[in-house]
C-alpha cells in the first residue's frame, strides 16, 4: 500500500472494501469493530484521516504525538477473536496523515473481545455501513465458507428414538443394490451413523443424532421440529395447467427416491435407428435426473427458508435449491470443481449410491445430455440466493447423435465432454476459433488447442485459414454422417477462385459488394474477405470507391473516370 494506491481509493469513495473515517474522535473500540466488520466482508483497506466525501483532513495520533503502526496491528490481533492479523501504514498526504489499514478476509467469523459481531453492507442509497450480525445469518455464513458442516451440528434433544428404522433400511437397500457400499449396508443403525459421522456423544456417553441423521434418518416429526427449513416440493405442468403440486418435509433418501420415481412416470424416450439397432433417446437420462435432485438435496443451504423445486413443463425440466453455489464453485468452473457445501451429507449420498464418487455428477450431466443430441443444463439463472439447473427438453438433435454412437461405437470408447462440447458448438455455430471455444466452454486457450488437434487427428473437426483468422468446423466425414454434404460444402468455405467469382456475381447482381457483405457471402472473415477484395483490385476485376465504413467495391464500367 503507498500514496498513489491510497489516492486511487480516495478518488473512488467509500466500497464495501473501502472505509473512510474522521481522524478525531475514532477510539479504539470503534477502530477494532470496524475492522472486525470488514474482515466479516471481503476484506478492504480503512483510511483514518479521510473524511466520508473523500477530504484529507488528517488523523490525530494514536500513541503521544506519533502513530505507531505496529502498536495498531498489535491492539486489532488481542481485540479479536479469531485472532485478526492486519497491516498498517501510516503516510503523508497534501501535508496530512493518514492511517492505512489493510483487513484480510477472514475465513471464520470474527468479533471483538468484547463480544460485539458486525457485517459489512449497503444502505439503500449505496454507501457501506457496518449493521449488527445476527447468529442464523453467522452461522449461514460459517457454513457457506466451509468451516462449519450443517449436517454435523447437534439436534438438541433429539433421541436415536427420533430417526426411523425404515430409513436406515431404504440406505441398507439403496448402498448395496448400487454396490456403492456394500460394508455399510451390513451395519446396525447406530454404527451406520457412526460411519456416516452423524451422532455425537453426549455427557452421559450415549450417542446422540446431529442434524445429519435426522435429515438422513429421522421421522417425519422429528424433520419438521428440528429442521423448519427443510421442504421439497415436485410441480408438473401441461401448459398453463398444473397437473402435479406435491410437497412434502421427508427424510432426504426417501424424498429423492420419491422424486426419482416421479420423474421416471413422466419421463419419454424418442427412438434412433441405427443400423439394425433402435436406440431409445430418453426426454432426461437417468444419470440427469440423478444429479440434478441429489445435489440439490445435499448441496442446498439449510438455513434459508425455501423448499427445493422440482419443476417439469413443456419445455425443460428444473431444479431450484435455496442458497448460492457452494465455497469456490462458480458458473465458469462448475465441470472442475466439487465443494460440497455439506461433506457429511455428500458422503452419505455417494455411499447410497445416489450421486457420483468420483466428485464429477456434473460432468456426467452434461455429457450424457449432449451424447444424446440434447442441450446441456443450463446454471446461469443462479444468484447470490438460489441455484438453478435448468434442462431444455423439445427434440434431440438425432443426426448428431447417430453420429457420436457411431463414432464410439468405431472407437469403442465413450467421447469425451470436450469432443461432445465442441460438436454441439460448431453444429450450431458452422465456424468458430480456438479462442472463441476456448471462453464457451470455460477452458484455457492451450487446453482447447489440444483437445482440437486431437480433434483433427480423429476426423471429427477441420481446421481452415491461416493466422488470427484460423477456424474450425466439422469435418466432411461428420457432415456425411449427418446427410448433410452441401452444408459441408458451404461451411467449409470456397477457394480464392470460387470466392471471386462469388464476388464478381454478387456485384453484378448487386452492383456493389462490402466488407462484411463478401465474408457473409463466402463464409470467411473480414480480414479474409479485405485481402480476396483486394487482390482483386489489385488486378482490375473491382475498384474501390468509398473509404473506411462507407468502401465499397463495384465493377470496373460502374466506376467514376476518378476511381478506375
Amino acid at each position: 500500500m503507498d500514496v498513489a494506491r491510497v489516492r486511487e481509493l480516495i478518488a473512488r469513495g467509500e466500497t464495501l472494501t473501502t472505509e473512510f473515517k474522521r481522524g478525531s474522535n475514532f477510539n479504539d473500540t470503534a477502530l477494532v469493530e470496524t475492522v472486525a466488520c470488514m474482515a466479516n466482508g471481503e476484506g478492504g483497506v480503512l483510511l483514518i484521516g479521510v473524511e466520508d466525501d473523500g477530504r484529507i483532513t488528517g488523523a490525530t495520533p494514536r500513541h503521544g504525538d506519533r502513530t505507531d503502526p505496529r502498536r495498531v496491528d498489535a491492539l486489532i490481533a488481542s481485540r479479536t477473536v479469531p485472532l485478526l492479523q492486519t497491516l498498517t501504514r501510516v503516510m503523508t498526504i497534501d501535508d496530512c496523515e493518514v492511517i492505512a489499514v489493510e483487513v484480510p478476509k477472514s475465513s471464520r467469523i470474527v468479533g471483538t473481545s468484547g463480544g460485539v459481531y458486525l457485517r459489512r453492507t449497503l444502505k439503500i442509497d449505496g454507501t457501506p455501513q457496518c449493521v449488527p450480525f445476527p447468529a442464523y445469518e453467522m452461522l449461514a455464513r460459517e457454513i457457506d465458507r466451509g468451516a462449519v458442516d450443517f449436517a454435523a451440528l447437534p439436534a438438541r434433544g433429539a433421541t436415536m428414538e427420533d430417526l426411523d428404522p425404515k430409513e436406515f433400511d431404504r440406505f441398507r437397500t439403496m448402498a448395496s443394490a448400487s454396490g456403492a457400499d456394500s460394508v455399510i449396508a451390513g451395519l446396525s443403525d447406530v454404527e451406520i451413523c457412526r460411519a456416516l459421522g452423524v451422532v455425537k456423544p453426549a455427557d452421559d456417553g450415549v450417542d446422540r443424532p446431529t442434524l445429519g441423521a435426522v435429515l438422513l434418518f429421522g421421522n417425519q416429526d422429528a424433520v419438521v421440529q428440528h429442521l423448519p427449513n427443510h421442504e421439497v416440493a415436485f410441480q408438473l405442468f401441461s401448459g398453463l395447467a398444473m397437473e402435479v403440486n406435491h410437497f412434502t418435509k421427508a427424510p432426504l433418501l426417501k424424498v429423492a427416491q420419491d422424486l426419482f420415481d416421479r420423474v421416471a412416470t413422466w419421463n419419454r424416450d424418442e427412438e434412433l435407428q441405427l443400423g439394425m439397432l433402435r436406440i431409445s433417446i430418453p426426454n432426461l437420462p437417468i444419470v440427469v435426473v440423478r444429479e440434478a435432485i441429489a445435489n440439490a438435496l445435499v448441496h442446498r443451504d439449510y438455513t434459508a427458508m425455501g423448499p427445493v423445486r422440482v419443476v417439469i413443463n413443456d419445455d425443460s425440466f428444473e431444479v431450484t435449491s435455496p442458497g448460492a453455489f457452494p465455497p469456490g464453485v462458480r458458473l465458469d468452473n462448475l465441470l472442475t470443481v466439487s465443494q460440497p457445501r455439506s461433506p457429511l451429507l455428500a458422503d452419505a449420498f455417494r455411499r447410497a449410491g445416489l450421486v457420483e464418487r468420483s466428485g464429477r455428477g456434473i460432468s456426467l450431466m452434461f455429457a450424457s445430455l449432449l451424447r444424446l443430441g440434447r442441450d446441456a443444463p443450463d446454471y446461469s439463472q443462479s444468484t447470490d440466493h438460489m441455484v438453478r439447473a435448468v434442462v431444455p427438453l423439445g427434440h434431440a438433435d438425432l443426426p448428431l447423435a447417430r453420429v457420436i454412437s457411431q463414432n464410439e461405437s468405431t472407437t469403442g470408447r465413450p467421447m469425451s465432454l470436450f469432443d461432445l462440447q465442441v460438436l454441439h458448438e460448431l453444429r450450431a455455430q458452422t465456424k468458430l476459433s480456438a479462442n472463441e471455444i476456448a471462453e464457451q466452454l470455460h477452458r484455457t486457450l492451450g487446453e482447447t488447442r489440444a483437445g482440437l488437434s486431437r480433434m483433427i487427428e480423429a476426423g471429427l473437426v477441420e481446421l481452415r485459414g491461416s493466422g488470427r483468422g484460423r477456424l474450425y468446423h466439422l469435418s466432411a466425414g461428420v457432415y456425411k454422417a449427418l446427410d448433410n454434404p452441401p452444408a459441408y460444402v458451404r461451411v467449409r468455405g470456397t477457394d480464392s477462385i470460387q470466392q471471386e467469382r462469388m464476388i464478381t456475381q454478387y456485384v453484378e447482381s448487386f452492383g456493389s459488394i462490402s466488407r462484411a457483405q463478401a465474408a457473409e457471402l463466402c463464409m470467411i472473415t473480414p480480414d479474409q474477405a479485405s485481402r480476396v477484395l483486394r487482390r482483386m483490385a489489385a488486378d482490375g476485376a473491382l475498384v474501390l470507391i468509398g473509404a473506411r465504413k462507407g468502401a465499397r467495391y463495384v465493377a470496373p464500367s460502374d466506376a467514376g473516370p476518378n476511381e478506375s
